[in-house]
């Protein structure tokens, strides 16, 4: 009986697409997270079997497991663009007509870098709870479960107790650690005290990352031997069904997730059709997108340690100690025709994101950067919301920020340019590239020494050039090889190159067997957007990013830093 129920119910659901009989195949490829693949193959194949089809054609459903960040470089590779961190995919990994990643933030951080994708639909089918995981008895010494503990108290806890080994997986390639370090990040504040903060805990978190949440997980402890859980990883943001799929091992010791106020942005896999599908293929996922709205498909979810998107669960859920009874629901929508532009849970946009990746990014990964600054004239121009600071300063407070989150694994040279710099040369070179472990504070005492020019202009395009050039000859191997440069102005520089020729010599330059990233970072309402867009251009990994108040050019970098390739800020 439990058989026929099931199948009426598939037929009934469907009953809008399917008649009694059917012919042809229309075959739908769907890719989903390995938690929630195997619910979703469940159902599609009941549906399959009880006559799915369209407009008479027969619908087979093909389930592939793949992980989120395997997908999203296939899917950012077919858009001829990278992710920040998260590389390029085999050959053998094809894009699906329908993808089910584990969080919206896949697709945002990708339409932020390939304006063409556009994937339809885009809402959520289950979710799972951001958790701070932590071995039973390492909860109960900081006060669990009566205790009631918020990001700000974990914060805290992570900078002063050394016993607490806290850990991450990679945020680049780990949904869960961008949203955990989001939340981090939220408890710090804002200001340079909370920059501060933020930087020392995103150091602490380093030292136990893991490129895979999988990987950071075995790191839990394996017996109950007190030196053992002493020396084990101790906590980690990961999803409620990591905590479920741990203990179900029946582990010496259980995991305890910690259900932390503020709520993070929860996992909350998204249907998204993507956009090559054509309409057939469409009408078909709709038809399997009915079938997912089933009670069926809640408890299929419930046996996996999911919930459903409004924070209910199935049956078979084998629910976490201390876990709620619900959880936030989760609406958000990442298609390309919604109101919200494809904003994600919490509301957060592909900026805040690749703030979160830029830090981690200049904390954790070895780099080369040349930093060029301009110091012409206008540099001098006050700025309101800064407290009448003139850009110039605010130009070295940013430049301040941004060299304290870079690890010792960095090198950095800082340039200044105006026009006649050095005889007619319009740049001048203040510190060579140099790598941080050594000298670190000549280029921290370089920054005292962006001061504009009164009469100078804006010799942007040779300085682009020739900031190129310099890059090109000392580039390395195994390390991001970048040119940022910041200017306020518009080229302007008589006796200089014209921009058909800096154009011509980037092209001429850009080797992709050794990528140079071009970024330029635009401040105030004096840049032309349009011809900063056209220098980079040649320079695929390059990118623009246009901040009309210079007061938050600090943001604006970390960004940048964030972003494989660019796109214009606000």
């Amino acid at each position: 009986m439990a058989i026929v129920v099931v199948v009426a119910g598939s037929y009934l659901g469907y009953q809008q697409l399917s008649d009694d009989g059917c012919s042809g195949s229309i075959r739908l490829t769907v890719a989903a997270t390995p938690e929630i693949a195997p619910a979703i193959d469940q159902v599609a194949q009941r549906w399959v079997q009880a006559g799915a089809n369209v407009d008479g054609t027969c619908v087979a459903v093909a389930v592939e497991d793949v992980n989120s960040a395997t997908m999203a470089a296939a899917v950012a590779g077919e858009h001829k663009v990278q992710l920040a961190g998260v590389g390029t995919a085999a050959k053998a990994v094809k894009v699906p007509d329908l993808w089910i990643p584990d969080s919206s933030t896949w697709i945002l951080r990708l339409k932020s870098e390939a304006p063409g994708f556009v994937p339809s639909d885009g809402k959520p089918i289950a979710q799972s709870p951001i958790v701070m995981a932590m071995p039973q008895p390492v909860a109960a010494n900081i006060g669990w479960p009566d205790a009631k503990l918020g990001w700000t108290q974990l914060l805290k806890q992570m900078l002063t107790n050394s016993g607490l080994n806290a850990g991450i997986a990679n945020p680049q390639r780990d949904a869960a650690g961008l949203s955990g370090l989001l939340a981090l990040g939220q408890a710090a504040g804002g200001g340079e005290e909370g920059q501060a903060t933020k930087v020392k805990a995103l150091q602490r978190l380093a030292t136990e990352a893991a490129n895979l949440r999988d990987e950071l997980i075995e790191r839990f402890p394996r017996s109950a031997d007190p030196n053992e859980i002493g020396q084990a990883l101790s906590a980690a943001p990961i999803s409620e069904q990591n905590v479920v799929a741990f203990n179900a091992g029946k582990p010496p010791v259980p995991l305890v997730g910690l259900y932390l106020e503020p709520s993070p942005m929860p996992l909350d896999y998204p249907f998204a059709i993507m956009p090559e599908t054509d309409l057939p293929k469409q009408q078909a996922a709709a038809g399997l997108r009915a079938q997912l709205a089933s009670g069926t498909f809640k408890n299929a979810l419930g046996a996996a340690g999911l919930r459903a998107p409004d924070g209910s669960f199935g049956s078979g859920f084998a629910r976490p100690l201390g876990a709620p009874d619900a959880s936030p629901p989760v609406s958000n929508s990442v298609g390309g025709n919604e109101q919200n532009g494809g904003t994600a849970a919490a509301g957060l946009d592909a900026s805040a994101l690749s703030q979160v990746i830029g830090s981690w990014t200049a904390i954790t990964q070895p780099g080369r950067v040349l930093a060029i600054f301009d110091v012409s004239g206008s540099m001098n121009t006050k700025v309101p919301t800064a407290g009448n600071q003139t850009r110039a300063a605010v130009t070295r407070k940013a430049a301040a920020v941004g060299l304290n989150m870079f690890s010792d694994k960095w090198a950095v040279g800082v340039w200044l340019f105006s026009t006649q710099m050095v005889g007619t040369r319009p740049w001048k070179e203040i510190v060579p590239i140099t790598p941080l472990a050594s000298g670190k504070d000549q280029v921290q005492g370089s920054i005292s020494q962006i001061v504009p020019k009164p009469d100078g202009d804006t010799g942007l395009y040779d300085t682009v050039l020739a900031g190129f050039k310099e890059v090109k000859r000392t580039w390395q191997p195994g390390k991001v090889n970048s040119v940022i440069l910041f200017t306020d102005g518009k080229n302007e520089n008589p006796d200089g190159i014209k921009i058909e020729q800096l154009t011509a010599e980037l092209k001429r330059l850009n080797d992709p067997k050794q990528p140079i990233r071009l970024v330029i970072i635009g401040i105030g309402d004096q840049v032309d957007e349009a011809e900063l867009k056209q220098i980079v251009k040649e320079t695929p990994a390059g990118g623009v990013f246009v901040t009309k108040d210079p007061a938050k050019m600090s943001t604006i970098f970390v960004e940048a830093i964030g972003r494989r390739t660019g796109a214009a800020g606000s």
